[in-house]
Parts: C-alpha cells; structure tokens; sequence
C-alpha cells in the first residue's frame, strides 16, 4: 500500500469490481460447471440419482481410495466409444486428486464436447477426504455411502 497525499491506494480495487449484474452472471455460470464435496457428500447421502460421481484418476488411484459409489473412469479413456453407455440424462461429476492435478478437467471437458452434462468436483479427493473428512472406500468397487448426518460448515 502506498499513501499519496492522504490517499491509500487499493491493490483489491486496483481494478474496480464488477457490476452486481455482470458478477452474479459470473459467479451463477461457475456454478452451472463446479460442485464442491459438501454439496456431493450431501446429494449422496440423501440418495439423490439424478447425477454420477465420476473418478477421473487411473485405476491404480482409485483403488488407493475413491469417493463412495464414484466410477472409475480415467479422462485418458474417454470418447464416443467408450463413453456410448452412459445416459445423457444423467449430470456427471469428474473429479480427481484436486489441487495441482487437471484430470477431473480434461474429462468433464472431454464429456461435455460428447454431449454429456457434466460438473467438476472443486478440491478433488484431497478436498473430500483430508479437508472435508469424509470416508472414502479402498479397492477397485465403487462400493456405497451409508446414509448418516450431512455436516457442511458452508
């Protein structure tokens, strides 16, 4: 911070905040693309369907552990033939490791230029397991979250 005159500068409005409008339309089309492992944990434990976890990692990854009832699905393998199964009813969440690691990227864009609707889990497993706490499950079956009490600190 520089003072000139009385005058304390802003290096945060340095360049001057949006307007409300342009900001909410921002902020409303990140959300069209990202969810968080709160809000995951939370449709999983209330059994919501309507969408698919999907782990973007290798095989040897997701065995080390993997959120509950996640598919394995590595981005590398993805396109029309492998993908021909899959609803596009369905909304697919990718994720992967998290921070430092673009895998749950590259599928879900690999997944929305098939077609498919798709969101990208912010944070990763790292963000699920180590921040969040929740349990993940080790070995290569998706295996299940048993319904308990959602806890969100958001």
């Amino acid at each position: 911070m520089s003072a000139l005159a009385g005058v304390v500068s802003s290096l945060v409005l340095e360049t001057p905040a949006a307007a409300p409008e342009v900001a909410r339309q921002h902020f409303l089309s990140r959300l069209a693309v990202e969810a968080d492992p709160a809000d995951v944990y939370a449709d999983l434990v209330s059994g919501v369907e309507s969408f698919v976890v999907i782990d973007a990692r290798s095989p040897e990854s997701y065995a080390k552990g993997h959120i509950p009832g996640a598919v394995n699905f590595p981005h590398r393998t993805m396109n029309a033939e492998t993908t021909a199964s899959l609803s596009k009813e369905k909304v697919y969440v990718t994720y992967c490791d998290g921070i430092g690691c673009n895998g749950s990227l590259k599928g879900a864009l690999k997944l929305a230029a098939l077609g498919f609707k798709v969101k990208e889990m912010v944070g990763g497993i790292e963000w699920w397991a180590r921040v969040d706490g929740y349990p993940v499950v080790i070995g290569e079956l998706p295996g299940t979250l048993k319904p308990g009490a959602v806890q969100c600190d958001c």
